[in-house]
């Protein structure tokens, strides 16, 4: 059997990728497989390709790092001031427009509430795709309008706002609904439609105790008789802070800490965000729920977690995988091992 043919193209479709990746932000992320997945008794949760989502919420401190490459201007509203004057916020900024700077809070609460780990919060739909843009871009001064998405109107709410969409080539990216999905509640037991009631692989709704006592099942959340796992003031924990709880493919805080925008459309306005938060119940995590929030909404319980494509070794071992097979069916007429 020749596989010159397939072999070329992989080899230049993984040089490509590689190439794009080599300038990607450095964020852990897990790969999410079983690929053509029923979903769900509710339709969600079937996803057609590999992709790969972080293993953790954005932070301040990378947040940080994308505000001071490209908004020394802040044309489009990316920093907003309850990121300083709140409690809640991490982010401060100095300077006056065209030379603005940022940086990460000192910590808190007597040097125990680290900003530099805790989720961005008070950004926007429309920020956090400006950031995915910035990471499709290569980051550093990469274009936050164009790339995965194209925003029109030069405004911090695009014109275009209703009709935005994933372009075709996005290499960083908001997951969609059902990628969000997918990665929160399926069972990774392979081609199936089993799906977990809560994203921590649980039937059973999380517990709120603090990640040093983490039993596994733990999320940051109010309990049902009111109390904060941190209390009201520094509310948040560390990104991925709990070291049992883990979603079925490897991610951490997709219940609590900080509701998680989506691509979802929900009208023109409005979009879907997923997973709890750290001033909510655990019955926003479970997969039947989810909140609908203005695009432009920048808000203490709300942030962001972004996705890629796989790593060229992934495909490369997939498709190669595949090769074999189909080798040894012209072969034998049927698969042998």
């Amino acid at each position: 059997m020749s596989i010159t043919g397939p072999v070329h193209w992989l080899a230049t479709y993984c040089l490509l990728v590689m190439t794009a990746s080599s300038q990607a932000a450095t964020i852990d992320t897990a790969l999410v497989g079983n690929v053509n997945n029923p979903p769900d008794a509710n339709g969600r949760g079937s996803v057609a390709k590999y992709f790969r989502i972080a293993t953790k919420e954005v932070t301040n401190t990378q947040y940080v790092e994308f505000l001071n490459a490209v908004a020394a201007s802040d044309p489009y509203g990316l920093y907003r001031t309850e990121m300083s004057t709140e409690l809640k916020g991490g982010i401060l900024r100095s300077g006056s427009s065209g030379s603005y700077s940022y940086s990460v809070k000192s910590p808190g609460q007597s040097g125990a509430y680290d900003y530099a780990k805790k989720p961005v919060m008070y950004v926007s739909w429309y920020d956090s795709i400006r950031f995915t843009n910035w990471l499709h871009n290569g980051q550093g001064s990469g274009n936050t309008e164009t790339g995965a998405y194209t925003l029109l109107g030069g405004t911090p709410i695009p014109s275009n706002g209703a009709s935005i969409t994933r372009n075709a080539g996005a290499r960083w990216f908001l997951p969609s609904e059902d990628e969000w999905y997918k990665s929160a509640y399926h069972k990774n037991d392979g081609v199936t439609g089993n799906y977990w009631d809560y994203p921590t692989q649980s039937d059973t709704p999380p517990n709120n105790l603090l990640p040093t006592s983490d039993i596994g099942n733990s999320a940051n959340h109010v309990n049902n008789s009111g109390g904060y796992t941190r209390g009201p003031t520094y509310p948040m924990t560390d990104v991925g802070e709990y070291p049992i709880t883990v979603g079925p493919y490897g991610t951490k805080d997709q219940a609590g800490n900080v509701f998680e925008w989506t691509e979802m459309l929900f009208n023109v306005s409005d979009r879907v965000a997923r997973g709890g938060s750290w001033n909510h119940f655990n019955s926003d995590m479970r997969f039947s729920s989810f909140r609908v929030f203005a695009a432009s909404l920048e808000s203490s319980t709300v942030g962001f977690r972004v996705a890629t494509i796989p790593e060229p070794g992934t495909l490369l071992l997939g498709m190669l995988g595949g090769l074999v097979y189909l080798s040894r069916l012209g072969h034998n007429g049927n698969a042998s091992y």
